[in-house]
């Protein structure tokens, strides 16, 4: 058994590795979020983005992906490994984020700023996503044969950790003062602080290509990671022609753009919505990836005993709607409904991803792993391209930020009753294809 599967500690240790990358990109991703409300005016900052702006900006993290780039590297994942595939992103995830940091400091005109800075979200997205896909891929291979449902689920926490820091910790690196427009050097300080996190994240990286190439030379597999099947360019189509493969991309782009892109837009939400100052608003929104600190490695772990993976999906998916209601119809300036809609959506948060991830190894051969991934990221992409530039016109239009903020929320909404459509058809699915096991119990 040494021969085919790691040890124990070593596939902790590598999941140790794994997840501080994630940490800092989504610390990264998500550094603006709390401090949305800024880009409402222009003259807030001598940076000089508005609403709209910020919404493209937001939205350029998902352009390369969607774009072909998502697909064509995640093929590059299955062909190359994860080593080398995994290394070149997470090097031009740390690229593009020091692309971004240039552009707030440099002191360009804000059209100017603005373009550079979306140029290096692009990177930043691209190298986010597919050093993702190689973690995912990572602790599918390492934990094969154990609690892989946990580890995904420990590895989804610790990475909206990362979130959490920035919706807690932005504020105070960029104090809320009425009336004081905000230096580059002021606005730029998340920038500065996500940017040391990455350097982190690239040193442990590098020690997990160390303990992956080690592995596979004790297991007999050399070559990157290459699974013992080779890919063939054909097994795409495959992957395209299976069902379930549109059921998880579909509830994927719906459930995350309700949340995600809600995130980008969670202060010019809620600070009109229920009447709370910024700071609160931040403590507000951690609530979602404080939630998933907790929540989904216990859920993770759950779906390892227990299954009924499907059913974990369609809870959490009416938990969002639930949530995305009370923020949308709850009275004006109760602060309480904000607090409850969190605590909803936090659940399911930390429910869907929890069963949906460790699913896709169930529907799909190792082989095209990579790839499968990578699609289902791509189909995610386009949503969230759509859905941050679409709230960022909204609220960038309306006159009233009230107003603005219902309508966002209306959004969300819709979104959250598609999601529940879908989940439906993904538990009609696993009855009538018990051989995949998709509510079926880990094996450990």
């Amino acid at each position: 058994m040494e021969r085919t599967a790691p040890r124990k500690t070593a596939c902790w240790i590598a999941l140790a590795c794994l997840v501080v990358p994630m940490f800092a990109s989504y610390f990264f991703d998500d550094m603006f979020s709390t401090i949305s409300y800024l880009f409402e005016d222009p003259a807030r900052t001598q940076l000089g983005w508005d609403a709209a702006g910020y919404g493209l900006y937001a939205s350029g993290y998902s352009v390369l992906c969607v774009f072909g780039g998502l697909v064509v590297c995640g093929i590059l994942l299955d062909k190359w490994g994860v080593r080398i595939t995994g290394s070149i992103f997470v090097g031009m995830m740390a690229a593009g984020a020091a692309t971004v940091l240039y552009a707030i400091t440099a002191g360009f005109a804000p059209e100017r700023s603005l373009r550079i800075a979306y140029v290096g979200c692009m990177f930043f997205g691209l190298g986010s996503e597919i050093a993702g896909t190689a973690v995912t891929r990572s602790i599918a291979k390492w934990f094969r044969h154990g609690p892989m449902a946990l580890a995904m689920g420990l590895q989804l926490a610790v990475a909206r950790l990362g979130t959490a820091l920035a919706l807690v910790a932005t504020p105070r690196l960029v104090v809320e003062n009425a009336g004081h427009v905000y230096s580059l050097s002021e606005t730029a300080r998340p920038a500065v602080f996500g940017l040391g996190l990455m350097a982190a994240g690239i040193l442990l990286w590098g020690l997990f290509v160390a303990m992956d190439a080690r592995r596979d030379r004790l297991v007999g597999q050399g070559g990157g990671g290459a699974t013992e099947e080779p890919f063939r360019f054909a097994d795409v189509v495959g992957v395209l022609k299976n069902p379930n493969f549109w059921l998880v991309s579909i509830l994927c782009v719906l459930f995350y753009s309700s949340i995600i892109a809600f995130k980008k837009f969670a202060g010019a939400i809620l600070i009109p919505r229920f009447a709370i100052p910024a700071e609160t608003a931040g403590w507000m929104v951690s609530m979602l990836p404080f939630a998933t600190v907790i929540f989904a490695p216990l859920f993770g772990l759950l779906v390892d005993r227990f299954g009924r993976g499907t059913r974990w999906m369609l809870l959490g998916s009416l938990l969002a709607l639930l949530a995305h209601l009370l923020l949308a119809f709850a009275p004006q300036g109760v602060p309480a409904f904000g607090y409850l809609a969190m605590v909803l959506l936090g659940f399911g948060y930390s429910l869907v991803p929890a069963a949906l991830w460790p699913s896709v190894p169930k529907i799909v051969p190792d082989k095209v792993l990579g790839t499968t991934f990578a699609l289902v990221y791509w189909v995610q992409n386009l949503g969230l391209l759509s859905f941050k530039m679409i709230a960022g016109k909204i609220l960038g239009r309306s006159g009233d930020v009230l107003q603005g903020a219902v309508s966002v929320e209306l959004m969300f909404t819709g979104l959250c009753v598609a999601a529940v459509l879908t989940a439906l058809l993904f538990v009609r699915s696993s009855r009538r294809h018990p051989e995949l096991e998709l509510d079926t119990p880990n094996r450990q």
